[in-house]
């Protein structure tokens, strides 16, 4: 039997295209919900799942409780951005994740995303708990926890 740790965060790379920047060549602040995301999407796949998924006949997906971005320093095109996203926060049906962007040694952004489980069908999503086989493979990270929403302890 092959025992798997559970996962507590991740670390991508985004390098900075044209079309993620303004007419002043710096990242629209909108581009950062897309890494964001993006970065959510990595995690859930390196924990064996995906933001949409099948369970026991049922479409479950995450939607968006929560999400927000606190913006540090620009990014400019070609920069090559460091993500790091950590889950602050996993309950019975929902996960809240925090999120660094640096640049080098530079902090460019803060952001938070808060999702819930829910059954996707073809009326209003319905919150569930969050499977046991996916619960088992993501974990809190006590530091992401211990923040407040702007970094702070």
């Amino acid at each position: 039997m092959t025992v798997t740790m559970p996962i507590s965060e991740l670390r991508t790379r985004r390098k900075v295209e044209f079309a993620d920047t303004d007419m002043g060549g710096i990242v629209h602040f909108s581009r950062f919900f897309v890494y964001m995301e993006s970065a959510e999407h990595e995690l859930l796949a390196a924990a064996g799942t995906a933001v949409h998924f099948e369970h026991e006949g049922e479409k479950l997906g995450w939607p968006r409780r929560t999400a927000c971005c606190d913006y540090r320093s620009p990014a400019r095109l070609g920069d090559v951005l460091d993500i790091h996203v950590r889950i602050a926060r996993k309950g019975a049906s929902s996960m809240a994740y925090a999120f660094t962007f640096t640049c080098g040694e530079r902090e460019v952004a803060r952001g938070r995303l808060a999702s819930v489980c829910c059954v996707l069908g073809d009326g209003r999503p319905r919150p569930v708990r969050i499977p046991g086989f996916l619960a088992e493979r993501l974990a809190e990270d006590p530091e992401a926890a211990a923040e407040d929403g702007d970094g702070r302890r």
